[in-house]
């Protein structure tokens, strides 16, 4: 890359650094400012993974999963464990959770035959105040549980 080009690259970055902390997180505040960003994000693509935003908040989520397994580590459960534990913690029935789908989704959900996606991931962090994370799909044979998000 030529140095003029270089120099412009670092410009650019630097500007958009100014409103998106895309980079490597070193703060609460910064995990808190790319939490609010993402969740701004899939407020505006809802489940279009072909918008051109969509890329952003994927990069977004890979800062913010770092960060967590850092700050915030995660004990042995599964998304639908977790998400049956805050059901009852919560006294909610499947018909709670309208947002999610409906009782024949929540139930596969429940039951290992869907995963979440991450509209539903998005929304039930933010009604229970957890970490996205304890709902994404951890590697095979691995478990996970919701670290509460600091306030």
């Amino acid at each position: 890359m030529p140095s003029d080009d270089l120099r412009e690259t670092n410009a650019e970055y630097r500007r958009i650094r100014k409103r998106v902390p895309l980079g490597v997180l070193h703060s609460e505040k910064e995990y808190n400012e790319a939490v609010a960003v993402v969740d701004k994000i899939l407020d505006e693509i809802g489940q279009n993974e072909a918008h051109p935003l969509a890329d952003l908040a994927e990069a977004l989520a890979l800062f913010i999963h770092s960060y967590e397994a850092e700050h915030f580590p995660l004990s042995e459960s599964t998304g639908p464990e977790i998400l049956k534990s805050l059901m009852e913690e919560h006294g909610l029935k499947q018909s709670d959770l309208p947002e999610i789908g409906s009782q024949g989704v929540i139930s596969e959900i429940l039951s290992g035959k869907r995963e979440l996606n991450i509209r539903q991931i998005a929304r039930l962090a933010k009604r229970f105040a957890v970490s996205p994370a304890a709902f994404i799909p951890a590697s095979p044979g691995k478990k996970r549980t919701p670290a509460r998000k600091k306030k």
